[in-house]
């Protein structure tokens, strides 16, 4: 089985006031030196792997052979697959269309854009920087340099957002004409400016932000994205593959600051400075459950001893065959439901 691969790249030009990732502010010289030890760093290890994930951060903003540099260190020292997904997260706040042509020099073949909102005054209120007319430069930019597997981040539930607004949002991922999208309910995460500001920021109750997630997952239904996970949907064959590594609990090894492995049975991350912290084993019958209800097709029944017939009368668990899931209903409820099940 191969393995996936993930790298943090931790810069970012400025702090989002909702993200609470490990990241620190960019400077090239810094990125340069980071990216070497990245480069040392994958000589400690060994494996196959079919995708490679650059998540921070903000990847993006590193100069792109750098990004070339650490796929070439990889190649060098892994057995990565000729079909293998590598993925760059990206900020379109940046003119991408350089980075785009190298990127696809060195083998990524999907762009995961930090969109959020296609409305303009939502996403400043995000504090992006970037407009609507840039996402789309982005994705044409893009597809101009051959990278076709687009994914979009939209979040809901966010300053200034409503029921009728989020419209404008399926128009233009409709008009884009893009493979993925991933839909984040807004969380306010201790440590971040909106959890300083907490009790000023103006945002939609939370039925509204409920509504807004049952709109979201039928609207992209009716846009040709099947939803496969609780905050993610795809054209049919692009779901991703990265990604579902996590769910499924196959292997994967993350290297670089706050970087999380599960690798050979036991969790390890990164700290900051580059020190290997031990996480433990993993609990594989536990977490097979609760990872394995994030996914629409859900998990065996018989992995659950617990009488779940109240849930399935209520609308919150679909058996599908041998397998039961969580509906769109149960997923708005999935950590108290999954906590009396395990």
């Amino acid at each position: 089985m191969s393995n996936g691969l993930y790298f943090h790249i931790p810069f970012c030009r400025s702090k989002c006031p909702y993200c609470d990732f490990f990241s620190v502010k960019y400077e090239k010289e810094l990125a340069e030196k980071y990216t070497d030890r990245l480069c040392e760093e994958i000589k400690k290890y060994n494996g196959s792997f079919d995708t490679i994930y650059f998540g921070g951060g903000t990847p993006s903003i590193i100069e792109p052979e750098l990004i070339g540099k650490i796929i070439a260190a990889s190649k060098n020292q892994f057995d990565i697959d000729k079909n293998a997904e590598i993925t760059v997260e990206c900020n379109p706040s940046k003119n991408l269309e350089r980075d785009f042509e190298k990127y696809a020099q060195y083998g990524v073949n999907r762009i995961s854009l930090g969109m959020q909102s296609a409305r303009n005054e939502e996403r400043f209120a995000l504090g992006r920087a970037a407009g609507q007319a840039d996402v789309a430069k982005a994705v044409n930019d893009a597809k101009k340099a051959g990278i076709t597997n687009i994914s979009l981040d939209v979040m809901l539930g966010t300053p200034k957002q409503t029921l009728d607004s989020l419209d404008e949002t399926f128009e233009f991922i409709h008009k884009m004409d893009v493979t993925h999208i991933s839909a984040y309910m807004l969380k306010i995460e201790k440590g971040t400016k909106f959890h300083q500001l907490q009790n000023k920021l103006v945002l939609p109750d939370e039925d509204t932000v409920c509504q807004m997630y049952l709109k979201t997952v039928d609207r992209l239904k009716e846009l040709g994205f099947e939803q496969y996970e609780i905050s993610n949907f795809a054209k049919a064959g692009f779901e991703s593959r990265h990604n579902t590594k996590y769910w499924l609990l196959d292997d994967y090894l993350g290297i670089g600051c706050s970087a999380h492995s599960l690798w050979q049975g036991k969790r390890f991350y990164y700290d900051r400075d580059f020190n290997i912290i031990p996480d433990g084993e993993c609990n594989y019958d536990e977490e097979r459950i609760i990872l394995g209800l994030r996914l629409s097709k859900g998990i065996k029944k018989d992995l659950i001893k617990k009488d779940l017939s109240a849930y399935i009368k209520m609308g919150y668990i679909v058996e599908k065959g041998n397998n039961i899931a969580l509906t769109p209903k149960g997923m708005l409820v999935s950590n108290t439901i999954i906590t009396a099940l395990i």
